[in-house]
Formats: C-alpha cells, sequence, structure tokens
C-alpha cells in the first residue's frame, strides 16, 4: 500500500467504494486521515464499514463542512451529462475534487528515495484502444529485463494498492479518460497517447473534451518522454505541442502503416515490420509478424508503443525483441481460445466500440463475425468498407436486428451467444476465423466485456468438446 500524504488528521470525504474508492480510503487511512465515505449501494456501504470506514451522506446542508478534499470513483460523473450530486455538493463548497490517480502521484515520493541511487519511474499509458495491451507488454517486457515493475490502473491493481516501488522500480499505469480527466497531479517519467477514436463522448461533452482529457496527462505532467501515436490529427498535434523542433527527442513519435521521418526520434510498423529511426539513422528493426500474441496492425502500433517506452527506459533493441515473443497477449483481446478442424476462434470482446472493431477486422483474413451489443453513440458508420474480410456477421443483443441492418455485409440476427457460436461453427470451413469483435458494449446482456468473452470461450468449448 502506499499511505496518503498531506491529510494528516484532515477529514476526506470518498464517493464511490468499489476497487478504487475502498483502496483510496484505506491508504488515506494509512497516511492518518479520516475517510468519510459514501457508496448508493448498500452492500458497498457495508462493506466500507466491516472494515471500520464511517459511512455518511454527503449532499445535506454542511455537509462539507470540515472536509478538505473529495476523492471520487472513475465510473462517478464530475461534470457531463451533469455532476453527480455529490460532487455538485463538494463544488459548491468550495471543496477541491480529486481521484485515487491524484493522490497517488502527490504520495509516490518519500524521504526513502534519498537514499536510493536509480529513483523509481512511472510509465503512464492513455489513448482510446490498445492502451490496455500496450501498458501489459510494456509490463511484460521490463518483467523480461529482470526490472522490478508494477501494472496497476485501469488494469491489474488500484494504484494505491501498489507496494511502494525501490531502487531501479518502474510502475506502469493504464489510464483512461475517466482517470486523466479529474486527477490534481499527473506527473509521469514517460507518457504514452497510443491513438484517438470517438468514445465516451456523452462523459466528455463531445470529442474536443475526450481529447483534452487524455491531453491533460502530457499538458499537466510534463513527462521527461512522450510516446505519441501520430496516424491520427489528434496525437500529430500533441506532439507539435511538446515538440521543441523537429530533431526533439522528448517526443517519440509512433505510427503503424506509414514510415516516419526527420532528423527526430520515431518507431512505425509497415508491413510487419517495425522500425526504429533516430537523427536519421536507422538504430533498431523487429520482424513482427510470426508473434502470436500481436497479432494484426493495430497490435503492431502497440507493440511501437511499447517498444518506444522501454527504449525511453533504457532497454536494448534486442532485449525488447525477445521479450516481444515471449508475449502471450491479454485475455478477450485478439485472444486466440481454440483453433480446430483448420478455424481459429478469437475472442475480441474488448473491441467495445467501432474503431477497436474495425482494427480487428483488419488482422484476420476470412472472418465469421459476432458482433453487437449496446450501440454507443456515433452509430456504426465507421465500420462503412472496413468488412471486406467478413464472410458473414452473426449479430447479438437485445436490438441486434436493428444493428445487423446498419452493416454493409450479409448478416444473421442470432440475439443470443449461443445461437451466434452455433451458427458459425456450422458454416465456418477451413481458414476462416471466427471472431467476436462486439463494436458495441456488453450491458445490454453482461455486466461486462470480461464477462460477454467468458460466455463466448466456454460456448465454443462446449461446441468442439462435442
Amino acid at each position: 500500500m502506499i499511505p496518503v500524504r498531506g491529510f494528516q488528521g484532515a477529514k476526506v470525504a470518498v464517493l464511490g467504494l468499489g476497487r478504487s474508492g475502498l483502496s483510496a480510503a484505506r491508504a488515506l487511512r494509512a497516511g492518518g486521515a479520516v475517510p468519510l465515505c459514501w457508496d448508493d449501494n448498500p452492500q458497498a456501504r457495508a462493506a466500507a464499514e466491516a472494515e471500520g470506514f464511517a459511512c455518511v451522506g454527503l449532499t445535506g446542508p454542511g455537509a462539507f463542512d470540515g472536509i478538505a478534499t473529495l476523492i471520487v470513483s472513475p465510473g462517478i460523473p464530475h461534470l457531463y451529462p451533469m455532476p453527480n450530486p455529490v460532487v455538485a455538493a463538494a463544488l459548491e463548497a468550495g471543496v477541491p475534487v480529486d481521484n485515487d490517480i491524484g493522490l497517488f502521484f502527490r504520495s509516490l515520493a518519500t524521504a526513502d528515495w534519498d537514499m536510493i541511487d536509480t529513483l523509481p519511474r512511472v510509465v503512464a499509458v492513455t489513448g482510446s484502444n490498445g492502451k490496455s495491451t500496450t501498458a501489459a507488454l510494456i509490463d511484460h517486457i521490463l518483467q523480461e529485463a529482470g526490472r522490478p515493475v508494477q501494472l496497476a490502473g485501469n488494469i491489474g491493481r488500484g494504484v494505491l494498492d501498489l507496494d511502494p516501488p525501490g531502487e531501479g522500480a518502474v510502475v506502469v499505469l493504464e489510464l483512461s479518460s475517466y482517470q486523466t480527466d479529474l486527477a490534481r497531479a499527473l506527473t509521469p517519467d514517460v507518457a504514452v497517447f497510443t491513438n484517438l477514436s470517438p468514445d465516451h463522448l456523452d462523459r466528455h461533452a463531445g470529442l474536443g473534451g475526450y481529447f483534452a482529457a487524455k491531453r491533460r496527462l502530457f499538458a499537466e505532467g510534463g513527462p521527461d518522454r512522450a510516446v505519441i501515436g501520430v496516424d491520427e490529427v489528434e496525437g500529430r498535434f500533441l506532439a507539435g505541442q511538446l515538440t521543441e523542433g523537429a530533431a526533439d527527442d522528448r517526443v517519440i513519435r509512433v505510427s503503424s502503416g506509414q514510415k516516419l521521418t526527420g532528423p527526430g526520434w520515431q518507431v512505425f510498423a509497415r508491413k510487419g515490420f517495425l522500425s526504429e529511426y533516430r537523427k536519421g539513422r536507422q538504430i533498431g528493426s523487429i520482424d513482427l509478424r510470426g508473434i502470436a500474441g500481436l497479432p494484426g496492425a493495430h497490435n503492431h502500433q502497440n507493440a511501437c508503443a511499447a517498444y518506444a517506452a522501454c527504449r525511453a527506459l533504457g532497454l536494448a533493441p534486442k532485449l525488447i525483441e525477445a521479450a516481444l515473443h515471449s508475449y502471450p497477449g491479454l485475455p478477450h483481446r485478439s485472444q486466440v481460445i481454440a483453433e480446430a478442424g483448420g478455424v481459429t476462434y478469437v475472442n475480441d470482446s474488448k473491441a467495445t466500440n467501432v474503431d477497436s472493431a474495425a482494427k480487428a477486422l483488419g488482422a484476420f483474413k476470412r472472418i465469421r463475425w459476432i458482433c453487437g451489443g449496446l450501440e454507443k453513440e456515433g452509430g456504426l458508420g465507421a465500420l462503412l468498407g472496413q468488412t471486406g474480410a467478413v464472410a458473414k456477421a452473426y449479430v447479438i443483443g437485445r436490438e441486434a436486428a436493428a444493428f445487423a441492418m446498419q452493416l454493409d455485409v450479409e448478416a444473421e440476427v442470432c440475439s443470443t451467444m449461443a445461437v451466434a457460436v452455433a451458427r458459425a461453427m456450422e458454416q465456418a470451413e477451413p481458414g476462416d476465423t471466427v471472431l467476436l469483435a462486439p463494436a458495441a458494449a456488453s450491458f445490454d446482456q453482461y455486466d461486462s466485456f470480461e464477462r460477454r468473452g467468458e460466455d463466448f470461450a466456454a460456448e465454443v468449448e462446449m461446441r468442439l468438446r462435442g
């Protein structure tokens, strides 16, 4: 645990008692603060009270009298589409609002660091798609290199549940826009921006607000090195804002699909080969085509970003290359779950928006595509023209018929995962890939994308067993 500093003897309100909220309450208490907790869910309050935390209402008159700050869990709106009533009460009372990420950055360094020769470093990864894979890949490479490393944030452990890092250690954080938007302290040593595509637009009042939330990691944090995906205009704009000139190697530009040129530092992938250029000279190259855990151009972009971050930490290209080959992949992200009769079964349940689904569709040659769910704002228009490898779509979800009508491929309305898997397996031919890439949220039928992916895997396994 990382005890929270700066609030000794102060009352600190904690809103939301899930993983990050309870972790924050524990770390506040460990640092000498007095947490006052609330969650609308009675079971969550009971769990907190069982650990000795006081649960009090935070919206009545004078509720924020004497409270130093309010810590808010990521899923709770603090501005758009409208602030949660507790957040609104804090703002009305002039009480600062923060989250566990802000507490982490303000509490990480300790007096013990004066005795450390090689200070711990923090790598923070954000973006629309690929940030989980990129963060996990950085963590894997560092482990393979023998570096002490911990993975946390939107993946793995809560940030305040980490062990205090010691000599030469690295903390790798995956940060969502919900987390970067609110954190009052953001000071990574290396910050990574993978890409940007429309997502969570209601929470950020549009694409501009969404990009602004991601940009805070760089504008507020001032990282020593910034790894920026430049395949979208927002990434190119961000790289331009951070650099002092074309030769400024504090910014490492990353791309999948285009060759990057110039006197600066670039890492890009073309036709399955990763290349590193610095000061106009190639200094590294890796063949990514045979790496099972990183299929498709979108994973090649993730590999470029992870490679660049690890190079910024001083790792050698050959060491990184060896680690890439042993990377097993993440569950629910281009995860091969079975191969039988010449057919490959791939679980990409994490493809919850149209951009990530389009990238998954570009990774395989002939696809039986299971898609559908709770459609996100913006519709499916961005998928048009991206389905050339799809032999047929099998649509699930409560609104499967309406979803299917928006597709530009032959589509069968299946509604349930069981029917979709059965029909796809019946019609699949050797060389086909049965791919779950929903292009939609899971919440119409499942409580998480993980549960949806587990259901897909269970249905496939059951039918393969006969």
